[in-house]
């Protein structure tokens, strides 16, 4: 998939996942004209919710060839104020992005977060938890371990969330890493750099 159409759909990840109903028509869709195999379409539909199947979607288009964005584009008929808004965001140049005004040190985005940023970071963390996680590469499985093991406390969740993300990744686990799925989610950088101080 070309870099422009992955940016696209990262930086409308969390939209998507609120606005499209996947299961009706553009699953099928996709799996029809030869995008999702039997297997991605089973991952898809396994999901919980309607957002989860939408994420997973989002998570398998890109590695799905130079032509899943044009035909997740043509899938959206039913959503056709989304497609609107994926092909003028395409045409639109881009602005400064808002990471510009907060810029962190070259020093600190190749080092891995300690357990005292990690917990800061989970605190401030609200809903989007759940979308950062994900597009740091955790299964659905491990975010509904770590939704259960915690059912009271998103903030414990969200910790437990990126304690396992910096096991598993090890030195990957990079504030970097961590700026650009916070980015994906819509937080703001700000987050971050609150945390980091």
């Amino acid at each position: 998939m070309d870099p422009a159409h992955k940016a696209v759909l990262r930086k409308h990840r969390l939209d998507l996942s609120g606005e499209l109903l996947v299961s009706d028509t553009i699953v099928p869709f996709l799996f029809q004209e030869d995008i999702l195999t039997d297997a991605q379409v089973d991952d898809i539909e396994s999901q919980s919710t309607n957002r989860l199947k939408t994420l997973r979607l989002l998570d398998i288009l890109p590695t799905r060839g130079p032509r899943a964005f044009h035909t997740f584009l043509r899938s959206l008929e039913d959503f056709s104020w989304v497609r609107d808004r994926l092909l003028l965001e395409l045409q639109t140049p881009p602005g400064p992005s808002s990471t510009d005004v907060f810029q962190l040190p070259d020093s600190v985005l190749p080092r891995v977060p300690s357990d005292r940023e990690l917990s800061r970071l989970a605190s401030r963390l609200g809903a989007e938890w759940e979308s950062v996680l994900m597009d740091l590469g955790l299964s659905a499985e491990a975010l509904y371990r770590c939704r259960s093991d915690h059912p009271l406390s998103t903030r414990e969740a969200a910790l437990a969330g990126l304690v396992l993300w910096r096991r598993s990744e090890g030195r990957k686990a990079t504030v970097q890493r961590l700026l650009q799925s916070l980015q994906a989610a819509d937080v703001h950088p700000s987050v971050l750099q609150d945390v980091l101080k």
